[in-house]
């Protein structure tokens, strides 16, 4: 059974830096993401690495502000986010996948099995 727990989230001004950290626990994971979800917005793709980080992969509004940052010693993934902006206010998703080489991560929300129960992030203007 894999659980992926967030931490980091909270309120902070546009122009600060906020950074979450997703532990995981249970069986061996391959790539790794976070997504978010604005309210009344449906989920999308913020952020995905390859199992040894090899590979990363940004929306572009995102790009340059976050960074994804995975340490498989620790089973941790973070996301370094800054010069944070009112419209990345959302609830924060770690998942993860099993699928694909070492090399591999993905932006699609179904290739991820295994999720975990969010962090809020709110940027206040």
């Amino acid at each position: 059974q894999v659980q992926l727990v967030e931490s980091g989230g909270g309120l902070v001004q546009a122009g600060g830096s906020l950074r979450l950290s997703c532990a995981a626990s249970g069986r061996s994971l391959n790539f790794m993401g976070w997504f978010r979800q604005a309210p009344g917005e449906e989920r999308e793709f913020v952020a995905a690495i390859s199992r040894y980080g090899d590979n990363t992969y940004y929306r572009a509004s995102v790009k340059g502000r976050f960074t994804i940052i995975r340490d498989n010693a620790k089973n941790t993934v973070a996301l370094q986010m800054s010069s944070l902006k009112p419209e990345d206010t959302a609830v924060y998703y770690c998942a993860a996948g099993r699928q694909g080489s070492i090399y591999y991560f993905s932006d699609r929300e179904d290739e991820y099995e295994y999720w975990g129960q969010g962090t809020q992030v709110t940027v206040s203007s």
